[in-house]
């Protein structure tokens, strides 16, 4: 849209280009840390309903432990749906500090459970809290962070879920233990870990700045100003002299408080069908594979290699370091390689090794360990895929609908990926038959690299480029006239 630039409304800027420009610091540590907890919090909360310790507390069958993580996914979904809008309506810090509060209430008052319904009830509520924490924290770190450091930022951090879910199985493994902690107590104080480490880091998150990119976007361009100088003082005094901006690369906007939902669906499906197509088939794809093999895992260790469940158990850390060790790995090549290249890479590896270790299987030539081996290295080149995935979808649409694009891509994701360990479930059946859990491991494996053709067809160069160069923000305008700037008007 034209804009004279004697509208007083108009806003030139240059603090994406400012944040882009800026060298690794302590600020971005502290970004890091203070956001990236989400995930391990969500691996913890995983593992703990995973180990079902409260079953026999509350006299729940099999089929209500079960339901004890559909109910905390179900309340991710709408967690993410939820807070996504809002998050791009009312600001990215809010809304984590806001998430991060539900999710420690949530899980927390669920260890005081003396029934079923009062468990579902606040593994809800903790589902909501995590599910929040998505849109917010996926939007957060991508806009506070420099353009180069970017993608390896957003992989490491989602990767971290597995440090969360191997801490979640160590807790469990002792405070389980009915010869240390009672049987009615040792659960209780499992579903405590989490909020005691959302509390540290609560305290920590109020140090965190709004995302500067956002205030420009909703009015608030002096008080981004004062963050980015803050910010940019902080560095200096660690000794770096910082160059000037180019001034070429000033970004004119005309502020709006929200955006219409007819506008987002012109977004999605009008000027960016493409990368909508990308998104929802990265997220979907990755949720289905893991889904169902995370799930099942341990049903066929059980049924095929006739492990017990305290054996099977120790199967889970191989096979939580491969998925924790890809993203870190891996993660810098999305910023030098490319995140086509590398996607498609991630995604067509992690299917392949899947696709040879399905027929080794039907053949009967694998063990426990050698299969839980194939495993590892599949996704170790899956779990940077699926945290590509995330990365993907936050960095490619506009600023003003990141969270909302997150949130709905996100949805769709976990409730086709939900399917999964439903379907493979019923194809490990009792472990007397082995072609029926071949034959998804087949599909299995063709749909994640049909994700990584689909990467490599339509996916965006984004390495290196600010946000605002891969997509315009919607309150962007163009230059018709030269003159002076309104009062609003910024450096």
């Amino acid at each position: 849209m034209p804009v004279d630039l004697t509208d007083s409304k108009a806003i030139r800027s240059l603090i994406p280009a400012r944040m882009d420009r800026l060298p690794w610091a302590r600020f971005h540590w502290m970004v890091v840390v203070g956001l990236g907890i989400s995930w391990i919090l969500d691996g913890i909360e995983i593992q703990l309903v995973s180990a079902s310790g409260f079953k026999q507390s509350l006299g729940m069958s099999s089929a209500e432990v079960g339901f004890a993580g559909t109910i905390y996914l179900i309340g991710q979904v709408v967690g993410a749906l939820f807070f996504g809008r809002l998050t791009d309506r009312w600001g990215r810090k809010k809304l984590f500090i806001i998430t991060l509060a539900i999710y420690l209430v949530g899980s927390g008052v669920a260890g005081f459970a003396w029934t079923p319904w009062f468990l579902y009830l606040w593994r809800f509520v903790a589902g909501l809290g995590i599910g929040g924490e998505y849109t917010a924290i996926n939007s957060a770190i991508d806009e506070l962070i420099p353009a180069k450091y970017r993608g390896r930022v957003d992989i490491a951090v989602n990767g971290t879920y597995w440090a969360g879910a191997m801490l979640g199985a160590i807790g469990s493994f002792y405070l389980l233990d009915h010869s240390l902690f009672a049987e009615n107590v040792g659960w209780r104080i499992a579903f405590f870990i989490g909020p005691v480490l959302g509390l540290i880091i609560i305290f920590l998150r109020r140090h965190i700045p709004e995302s500067p990119r956002w205030m420009v976007t909703h009015g608030q361009a002096r008080e981004a100003e004062t963050i980015v100088d803050g910010i940019e003082a902080g560095v200096r005094a660690q000794g770096v002299t910082l160059a000037p901006v180019d001034d070429s690369k000033a970004m004119y906007v005309k502020p709006e408080e929200s955006v219409p939902f007819s506008k987002l669906v012109d977004v999605f499906f009008r000027e960016y069908p493409s990368r909508t197509f990308l998104g929802i088939t990265m997220m979907v794809t990755q949720s289905f594979l893991y889904n169902a093999i995370f799930f099942t895992y341990a049903l066929v260790l059980q049924n095929f290699y006739h492990l017990n469940e305290s054996q099977t158990a120790l199967y889970f850390f191989p096979f939580a370091i491969g998925n924790l060790i890809g993203p870190l790995l891996l993660g810098p090549l999305f910023d030098t390689i490319g995140r086509r290249k590398m996607i498609f890479s991630t995604y067509v590896l992690a299917g392949l090794v899947l696709l040879v270790s399905a027929y080794l299987f039907k053949q009967g030539s694998l063990s426990a360990n050698t299969h839980t081996l194939f495993w590892c290295v599949s996704f170790f080149f899956a779990s940077a895929g699926a945290s590509s995935a995330y990365l993907t979808v936050s960095e490619i649409f506009p600023l003003e609908v990141r969270g909302q694009a997150i949130s709905y891509f996100f949805a769709v994701a976990q409730i086709v990926g939900s399917m999964g360990p439903l379907i493979f479930g019923y194809l490990v059946g009792d472990g007397t038959q082995r072609d029926p859990l071949f034959w998804g491991y087949v599909v299995g494996s063709v749909v994640m690299i049909f994700g990584g053709v689909v990467a490599l067809i339509f996916g965006v160069d984004a390495e290196g480029k600010g946000l605002e160069d891969i997509a315009d923000p919607l309150t962007k305008v163009s230059v018709t006239v030269e003159g002076a700037l309104g009062p609003q008007a910024l450096r």
